[in-house]
């Protein structure tokens, strides 16, 4: 994991080689500091290319410039902003993103003084924060690159603000932040061939330096505690199966964690129920939960946060295979509860359910959530902005959504009634393990909330946007690694002793 971009802070007026970047609003006025860097001359220069260009000061748009004479920069980025009311909720990580987007490759001063808005320590560091997301890349298989893809894979951003001091303090806890994504990012980025279940649980390990207590569950241990279920799915593979917890222990000793729970499929074929060959390379992705849940205990882990947290996912291979699990059989999951298997392809929730009922019995945590990439229903409801959210507990729903408010990373609560839980009721054993077309994502949801017992627990169905989402000024990449910025400010504001 490393930074394909460098940022320092410096103090307002520092000169420097470069470009040098500024912004304004629609009505094409600087900031004081702004002026103050380019000079009468700059000013002016600003305003006559406005004009000719037609340049407006819209929200995320640029005009580049030769420097003037005088100045000292290689050339002149501005940076729009938009109206007055545009400026009132700025998105400060998209700024950084696009602003990063705009000097990749180069050395840049940045002037984060801006017309009308207010821009502390805690906006600078949100505003690099999204330059360093913007910078990543995942390339590492490729062995010819394109001509310009070396002088753009580098750039060194110096962010010039007020109290830079203190800025730079934000951004350094913001920069662990950004390495969690980023982990997230590049384990769903990562083909099957090298990414299998045993891997996947090496590299979540790695967070035992972060001081993070790692356990790991052989098929040995998982057939001991009975993880019918989750064993079926893996079944066809010839790779085995893993389930891996990680534990955070910032918080008082013997107080309840909080628990983060994802779903780990390395690759979905769909198993007998196989999935049509079309986007079938995309399944690769199907782990994007369990790739959240390590990026956020590593971004949790690194900031030291004051909270117990508990992480575990359910790793394993869904294949087709004379061993493979087939519609009809019926499992007996760790809960002892008995589930027909409809299509092997639904398979998900049935990792979900074990590892659920694991935690729930051995960790007794005061909340639970599970992001998992279970379901197409869930796109076609919210397309890939949005991902979806049930919950048994209206608190914690409340929590998830203002979290996702704040980062950017939207959830929607979707219902939970008896109508879906009974559409999955079977005729042989307590349930099926899908309840039909309509409302698919609904009766996946109604599944796992009978593996949940009491535990205040939400579900987020991240379907749409784990995986080549809609790219957006802070990710390129097609794997977005969505959920690590959410999970991580849940903690902040919820959990953490002050």
């Amino acid at each position: 994991m490393t930074d394909t971009i460098d940022i320092a802070f410096g103090p307002l007026g520092q000169s420097g080689p470069g470009d040098l970047v500024v912004f304004i609003g629609d009505d094409l006025a600087l900031s004081g500091a702004a002026r103050d860097a380019l000079g009468g001359a700059g000013a002016d220069l600003v305003a006559k290319a406005a004009a000719s260009e037609k340049f407006k000061g819209r929200s995320l748009s640029a005009m580049v410039l030769p420097a003037p004479a005088g100045l000292s920069a290689d050339r002149l980025v501005v940076v729009g902003l938009g109206s007055e009311s545009d400026r009132g909720k700025i998105d400060w990580p998209a700024l950084g993103g696009f602003t990063a987007a705009k000097v990749a490759g180069r050395t840049a001063r940045v002037v984060l003084d801006l017309p009308g808005v207010a821009a502390g320590p805690e906006q600078a560091a949100a505003f690099a924060l999204g330059g360093r997301l913007r910078a990543y890349t995942f390339d590492r298989y490729k062995t010819k690159k394109k001509p310009d893809a070396e002088d753009k894979s580098r750039g060194a951003l110096t962010i010039l603000t007020g109290d830079h001091a203190a800025a730079s303090r934000e951004a350094e806890a913001a920069k662990t932040l950004a390495e969690g994504v980023i982990l997230a990012r590049d384990l769903v980025n990562e083909p099957p061939n090298v990414l299998y279940p045993e891997e996947f649980a090496k590299r979540a390990q790695e967070l035992t330096k972060l001081g993070v207590a790692v356990e790991v569950l052989e098929p040995a241990r998982l057939r001991e505690l009975g993880m019918g279920a989750l064993l079926a799915v893996a079944q066809g593979s010839v790779r085995e199966p893993r389930v891996v917890v990680m534990r955070w222990n910032g918080g008082p000793a013997g107080e309840a964690p909080v628990a983060f729970i994802g779903k780990g499929v390395i690759f979905d074929s769909g198993g007998v129920s196989i999935k049509p060959g079309g986007g079938m390379e995309d399944m690769k992705g199907d782990m994007g939960g369990a790739a959240a849940v390590v990026g956020a205990l590593h971004a949790l882990a690194s900031r030291k946060a004051r909270c117990n947290v508990v992480g575990a996912i359910g790793i394993v291979e869904n294949m087709p295979d004379g061993g493979s699990y087939r519609p009809s059989d019926i499992l007996t999951s760790m809960s002892g509860q008995t589930i027909e298997v409809i299509n092997t392809d639904a398979e998900g929730r049935l990792v979900l359910a074990d590892v659920i009922t694991h935690i729930v019995r051995s960790e007794k945590p005061k909340a639970m959530i599970d992001l998992a990439t279970l379901t197409g229903a869930i796109i076609v409801a919210l397309g890939q902005d949005i991902a979806g959210m049930f919950s048994n507990d209206d608190a914690l729903a409340e929590k998830i959504r203002a979290a996702g408010e704040v980062t950017g990373e939207a959830v929607w609560r979707m219902p939970l009634i008896p109508a879906y839980d009974k559409a999955i009721d079977s005729k042989f054993a307590d349930m099926k393990n899908t309840g039909g077309r309509h409302g698919g994502a609904a009766t996946a949801a109604s599944f796992i909330k009978r593996y949940v017992e009491d535990t205040p627990w939400a579900h987020l169905d991240i379907a749409g946007v784990a995986m080549s989402s809609t790219a957006n000024e802070i990710n390129k990449s097609w794997g977005a690694g969505w959920g690590v910025r959410l999970l991580d400010r849940l903690i902040r504001d919820n959990y953490e002793a002050r």
